[in-house]
């Protein structure tokens, strides 16, 4: 197995899981209920057809994700031609500045396009779930956001259009599973909200793995003039 696509299989798997950190942090938990109702139109609906919305939400956030993932890997290969070593220098700047946030070492707010969403009153089983879901990842989240702009740092780095857009994909995927498993089993949901109180280390834990991934890009790129 040659290095390069054991590091693809390695972004893949890293995007993925991302994607459940994201979901898994207490303030996205916290929003579960609230998600399901405005997929599901805020009515009692049968498994089945909760599944149907519920994919068709994670479709509309992964259409967003995957163009997110096309457009970083092209900058990424427009700003590595522009600024040659310094593109690595002004990543490696973004993901500390990620890593730190994520960390809760630095706050700020990063903006959204979209601050609300439209209840889907039609009980539509595509395509209002499918907009919401456009919506969403339009809108991202305080807790998703940061790991979301590392992922996207990381796929521009990559400089791979195919391999910056299935991140962005799994990216989407992984985010999407929770919701499917509290949208349809309400004893997952429990099971989830357990793991809420372990959450906020394992964010702060993958806050701190990008900062020494930021570092490590440094050390790269300053280690020849030592």
């Amino acid at each position: 197995m040659s290095t390069g696509f054991l590091s693809l299989i390695v972004m893949f798997a890293t995007a993925f899981l991302g994607g459940i950190i994201a979901s898994l942090s207490p303030c996205s938990i916290a929003m579960l209920p609230l998600m399901i109702g405005y997929v599901g139109g805020c009515s009692k609906e049968t498994p089945i057809r909760t599944l149907f919305q519920l994919i068709s939400f994670i479709l509309g956030t992964a259409i967003v994700f995957t163009i997110i993932g096309i457009i970083c890997a092209i900058t990424g290969n427009v700003f590595a031609s522009a600024f040659g070593g310094y593109f690595t220098l002004i990543m490696a700047s973004l993901l500390l500045v990620i890593g730190l946030k994520i960390t809760g070492i630095l706050d700020f707010e990063i903006p959204v396009i979209i601050k609300s969403m439209p209840v889907n009153n039609t009980n539509s089983l595509f395509i209002y779930p499918l907009l919401l879901g456009i919506a969403f990842a339009l809108a991202g989240t305080p807790c998703s956001t940061p790991i979301l702009a590392g992922i996207m740092v990381f796929a521009a780095m990559g400089k791979n259009l195919l391999a910056a857009t299935i991140m962005l994909f799994l990216f989407a995927l992984g985010q999407g599973l929770i919701l499917i498993i509290a949208g349809l089993f309400t004893s997952g949901l429990k099971n989830i909200k357990k793991f809420a109180q372990y959450s906020d280390l394992v964010i702060k834990i993958s806050g701190w793995i990008i900062v020494l991934v930021a570092l490590y890009l440094y050390y790269r790129v300053f280690s020849p003039l030592f």
